[in-house]
């Protein structure tokens, strides 16, 4: 079918609608017409058929506003120049050079609605639309320092890429292409879904290429995609988490006729660390505390991941459990800066005495005869 075709169609009077209709007239009139001829309700008809898709032609256009004022102009032309015949080659033909009922000088109607309809039956080569590349997934495992600093890895990567023999076309290198013959150079079909509607789909041919090839590529048989294995180095930030993923842009598979890169979306897996654990943006220690440095108070060395130890002031009297703050010794915040190491303290009992800490502890007990630190649980009596 050429652009003459089109021109020449009255889609108005294929939906039953007045040339000024409001759109939503237009849409109901389509819903009409579509459930009384749609294959699945008339099985086997061929001409019920064929109104199905005449009305869903129609309906593509001037139920679409933008289409519908470019079809009225392309129309309005065709009226004024007594149909698009009146063209030198028809609607879509050769460049006129002179005034009258071609046109005025150096104009092309082709150039005017060529974008209508999708350019369907064009005669000239059509570059495929760019379309971008899928998005890869992969997955590491840092250490704990790794995840909390930062670090760059080496990722090895597969992935759907251009076919390297015929860079993504699908043909034979040598062969020429030609506009696909069942979406007359869209990269799409009309298709029935049910209900008296119908919808756009990638055209199964072309695959939306809008071309093919009489000759497959002898490598990909046709399908223009091929596999690509390479290696990146990709940067993790720092501070990222057990389980959070990472996406760096422009880093997955190679986009087709000139679209971008897809992205890479990297899980990051942390192993767990011999001392430190976290929480949040917080780091977490536990550090055993000697009875008597709980009792009577202490300074004590902690370490720190990645950095020198700090000195922690334990205040006299602290219980087990307690938990101190060391500020700016933990994780990155997003903002750059840091979170705290909260410690905890785990006040040890030693496990045997000898007779110079048996003797001592006695003391202690004899000293302290006088204190229940269990009274609190039988104040007002037992329930």
């Amino acid at each position: 079918m050429n652009n003459a075709d089109w021109a020449n169609k009255d889609f108005y009077k294929v939906l039953g609608v007045k040339k000024d209709a409001e759109q939503a007239e237009i849409k109901k009139a389509y819903r009409k017409l579509a459930r009384a001829n749609h294959p699945d309700s008339k099985p086997g008809d061929k001409a019920a058929e064929d109104r199905f898709k005449s009305v869903a032609e129609a309906y593509d256009v001037i139920g679409d506003a933008e289409k519908r004022k470019q079809y009225d102009e392309m129309r309005s032309v065709s009226s004024g120049a007594g149909g698009f015949s009146g063209f030198p080659g028809g609607f879509g033909g050769g460049r006129t050079t002179s005034g009258g009922a071609g046109g005025p000088a150096g104009f092309d109607v082709s150039d005017l609605f060529g974008g209508l309809f999708g350019d369907r039956g064009a005669s000239r080569t059509r570059a495929p639309r760019p379309t971008k590349g899928a998005d890869i997934e992969a997955e590491t495992v840092l250490s704990f320092n790794d995840a909390i600093d930062g670090t760059t890895i080496g990722l090895r990567l597969s992935s759907d890429a251009p076919c390297p023999t015929c860079s993504g076309t699908g043909g034979k290198p040598g062969t020429r292409p030609h506009i696909c013959p069942t979406c007359e150079g869209a990269g799409m079909v009309v298709t029935s879904a049910g209900g008296g509607f119908a919808m756009n789909e990638t055209c199964p041919e072309c695959h939306g290429r809008q071309l093919v090839y009489d000759e497959a590529c002898p490598t990909c048989h046709g399908s223009g995609r091929g596999l690509s294995s390479r290696t990146i180095q990709a940067r993790i930030p720092a501070g990222v988490k057990d389980g959070q993923r990472i996406r760096l842009k422009g880093k997955g598979a190679a986009g087709e006729a000139g679209g971008p890169n897809g992205d890479l979306l990297v899980t990051v897996r942390v192993k767990p660390h011999k001392l430190f654990q976290r929480k949040d943006d917080n780091l977490t220690i536990n550090v055993p505390v000697g009875f008597d440095e709980a009792a009577l108070g202490a300074e004590i060395k902690v370490p720190t991941l990645g950095g020198p130890p700090v000195t922690l002031r334990i205040p006299p009297g602290t219980p087990n459990g307690r938990v101190l703050r060391v500020r700016g010794r933990g994780a990155p915040h997003k903002d750059g800066s840091k979170g705290d190491l909260l410690v905890t303290v785990d006040v040890q009992v030693p496990p045997t005495l000898d007779d110079a800490t048996r003797a001592a502890v006695t003391a202690f007990r004899e000293a302290s005869a006088g204190s229940n630190p269990r009274a609190a649980l039988f104040e007002g009596g037992a329930n």
